[in-house]
């Protein structure tokens, strides 16, 4: 099976829930303590083994390249302050992988555009498909998971899931499961665009996150646009299910984090603050006082 050595992220998006705050600043650099979420995204698919990062943008995304690229003069003056460890920091970033930009472009607009724009980069390889506003923390990344099921199954797509409250479905898209492979791999024959409690199929959401192969390219050129006016990647995911293409899901277990609106990325911050090794227990005793003042 062909190694996985290529991502493409998704981040062309105005991020118009945090205007003004992102009108000169892409959403994608919202930081999480002392990282930009997109950073911590790019981290995760480096650890599974991902070498080049396709980063699909838009107007206003130039500092996205700039907090890529090395940095020789900020380098240079943190070196001559004897900040040796930030001066390591940020060399490193520039180095965590090899990464293209490629300017979003052509309508209908939606969630799948961006993998056509960049699938003249990806060429004839599997790829994993992630988003640039939200992650999961654990032990193994969304992508090493991602990449184990699909060389357990041998499968044309693998979509992340996540095991909801079944209150809360109708805000995702649901999988519609044909057959439970183990305990966190299922094999998928239909997924549902946000159903009703009634309606629903099961509790596991798509989670944001797939492993797609080339075989998605012709079925997202040709997707007609969804009620939305959009085409959307479930959408194409759904169709390789149905033409009998092999369509599982991994259920990832590790703690999801989102930062699509100001409500939920204040609560990722304040998961990710407890979460410091340094900052968590002051930031801790902080948040029991102020709620015993309430």
């Amino acid at each position: 099976m062909p190694k996985v050595r290529k991502a493409v992220i998704a981040a062309a998006g105005m991020g118009t829930r945090f205007l003004p705050q992102t009108k000169a600043m892409p959403k994608e650099m919202l930081p999480i303590i002392d990282k930009p979420v997109i950073q911590i995204v790019v981290e995760g698919l480096v650890a599974a083994g991902i070498e080049d990062i396709i980063i699909v943008t838009g107007p206003t995304k130039r500092a996205l390249e700039d907090h890529f690229d090395q940095s020789i003069e900020l380098e240079e003056a943190l070196h001559k302050k004897g900040k040796i460890q930030k001066a390591a920091q940020v060399s490193a970033i520039s180095d965590l992988a090899n990464f293209i930009y490629v300017r979003q472009k052509g309508e209908p607009l939606g969630n799948a555009r961006p993998i056509i724009n960049a699938s003249h980069v990806v060429g004839n390889e599997p790829f994993i498909y992630l988003f640039a506003d939200d992650f999961f923390t654990g032990e193994k990344t969304v992508a090493q998971q991602l990449i184990e099921t699909y060389e357990k199954t041998n499968a044309k797509a693998v979509v992340a899931l996540r095991e909801i409250d079944k209150q809360h479905i109708s805000a995702y898209g649901c999988a519609d499961v044909e057959e439970r492979v183990s305990d966190d791999i299922v094999k998928i024959k239909d997924m549902v665009e946000k159903p009703s409690i009634e309606d629903a199929p099961s509790n596991l959401a798509v989670a944001s996150g797939y492993l797609l192969t080339p075989d998605i390219f012709p079925i997202l050129r040709n997707l007609p646009p969804s009620k939305r006016g959009e085409i959307e990647i479930t959408d194409g995911v759904t169709q390789l299910a149905h033409d009998g293409h092999g369509v599982y899901g991994h259920i990832v277990r590790n703690q999801y984090h989102d930062t699509g609106s100001p409500e939920v990325y204040i609560r990722t911050l304040v998961d990710m603050a407890l979460k410091d090794e340094q900052l968590g227990p002051e930031f801790a005793e902080f948040l029991r006082h102020k709620v015993t003042m309430l």
